[in-house]
Order: structure tokens, then C-alpha cells, then sequence
């Protein structure tokens, strides 16, 4: 009899188009798919950073081309994903925090949080499904959530909220999509030491909150998100839909 032969985590030939490539998580996944094989079109609002990436990627024998793109335009994401050929593999990992404590949320930082994490996030993934459904192809659509789409936190109403809505979204898509062959699934990171992040590990009492709550004894690199990437990305998770992969170090398991 013979023996299973393992599902391939290779991407090679595929497009892939990664939102929030200019810095931190999404820079890394950027790196991981196109590691992979795939060829990566990289997306954020920072066409400098983008170029700087997409040269450096290139040095290192990688596919790479940067795509400015505001996922919180919507206009302006439908029109320039209009007029590229479809994807194969989307990941987006374009966010804002603003966080406050819930009785001083203003409207503002409402409308600006929601406005990337949530509407942007649910406009991008349309825009990619949409033309992968057109083109009559499978893909993989990934949305960085978080552990705080499963839990609360702190200062995070907003933040929180929005990826739950994440969560729900996925799932519901899911349900419509899975005759066409198109996955879509959320990575739920813990707090990852990034750029963005170094102001809450600076602050001893937020690090100690965050090293209580993680079971690993170590806390986030991007490093860790990026083989989740290229996992459900795969022909290896060709079964996972509508799913949330934890990378939290356990933070939800307590």
C-alpha cells in the first residue's frame, strides 16, 4: 500500500498580495510567502518603505513589487485592485490601535479603528474573492485578528471589537465561498514586539500583565507568525476554512 504523501507548504507560482507590508507582522509574512515561492505583491499606505522593502526583498533572490494602497479608502483599494490580475493568496495585515479606556472612546478613534480593521478588512478580502470567484480560481484569504478577538483586555474595547467582527466575517465568508474553492481563516496573535508594540513592552506593568498571560516563556516575535502564514497559505491547509489559528503563546487556553 502506498504510503500519504505530505501536502506541499510550498507557493510556488502563486500571486500572493500582502496589506500592511511596510512594517512589522506584515513585513514578515510578505518575507515568508515569498520565501515560499510566491510572488508578492507588497501593499501599504508608505510607497517609500515599500520600494526600500521590494529592492531588498529582490537582493535576496525574492518576488517582490510594491503596491501603495490604503485599505481604509475603499475606492481607492476597489479601483487598484481592479486593475491587477487575480490573486491566488491574500494576507492582510494592515491595523490601527488606539487604545483608551472605554468611557473615553471618542468617535473619532471609533471611526479610525474600525475604519482599517474592520470595513477595511471586509472591503479588501471582498475585492480579492471577488476577482479570484470572476476568474473561476481557488486562493487562500488570511486577516491578521488577534488573541483579542477571543478575549478582552484592558483599554481595548474598540480594538477588541473590531476583531471580533474579523472573526465573523471570516466565518460567514467562509460559508458562502467554500464551493469555490477559496479559504478564508484568521492568525490570532498575542502582543508581538514590533515597532508599533515597543511603547506597551516598555512599560513594565503592561509587560508584566503580558508575560502573566503568556504560557510560553517568551514573549512575541514576528518571526513566529510568519510559518502560520505560509501554512495556511498551502496546499497543506487545503481543509481549514473559516477557522482561527492561535499563535498567543496560550494566552486562551487559560
Amino acid at each position: 500500500m502506498a504510503l500519504p504523501v505530505t501536502p506541499s507548504f510550498r507557493l510556488d507560482g502563486k500571486r500572493a498580495i500582502v496589506a500592511g507590508a511596510s512594517s512589522g507582522i506584515g513585513r514578515a509574512c510578505a518575507v515568508a510567502l515569498a520565501e515560499a515561492g510566491a510572488d508578492v505583491t507588497l501593499a501599504a499606505r508608505r510607497a517609500d518603505v515599500l520600494e526600500t522593502l521590494a529592492a531588498e526583498m529582490k537582493d535576496a533572490g525574492l518576488s517582490a513589487r510594491p503596491l501603495a494602497l490604503d485599505i481604509a479608502d475603499v475606492a481607492a483599494t476597489r479601483k487598484a485592485l481592479g486593475s491587477e490580475a487575480p490573486f491566488d493568496v491574500m494576507l492582510n495585515a494592515a491595523g490601527l490601535a488606539r487604545h483608551s479606556p472605554a468611557l473615553a472612546t471618542t468617535e473619532e478613534d471609533f471611526d479610525a479603528v474600525a475604519g482599517v480593521n474592520f470595513k477595511g478588512a471586509y472591503f479588501l478580502t471582498q475585492a480579492v474573492a471577488d476577482a479570484m470567484i470572476s476568474a473561476g480560481r481557488p486562493g487562500s484569504i488570511i486577516n491578521i485578528s488577534s488573541q483579542m478577538a477571543h478575549v478582552g483586555g484592558p483599554d481595548r474595547a474598540v480594538y477588541a471589537a473590531t476583531k471580533h467582527a474579523v472573526e465573523g466575517f471570516t466565518k460567514a465568508m467562509a460559508i458562502e465561498w467554500g464551493q469555490r474553492g477559496i479559504r478564508v481563516n484568521t492568525i490570532c496573535p498575542t502582543f508581538i514586539l514590533t515597532k508599533l508594540t515597543r511603547p506597551t513592552f516598555d512599560d513594565p506593568d503592561k509587560r508584566a500583565w503580558i508575560e502573566s498571560n503568556i504560557i510560553l516563556d517568551h514573549v512575541g516575535q514576528v518571526e513566529d507568525i510568519m510559518g502560520a502564514a505560509v501554512f495556511l497559505a498551502s496546499d497543506a491547509a487545503s481543509m481549514i476554512t473559516g477557522a482561527a489559528l492561535m499563535v498567543d503563546g496560550g494566552w486562551t487556553a487559560k
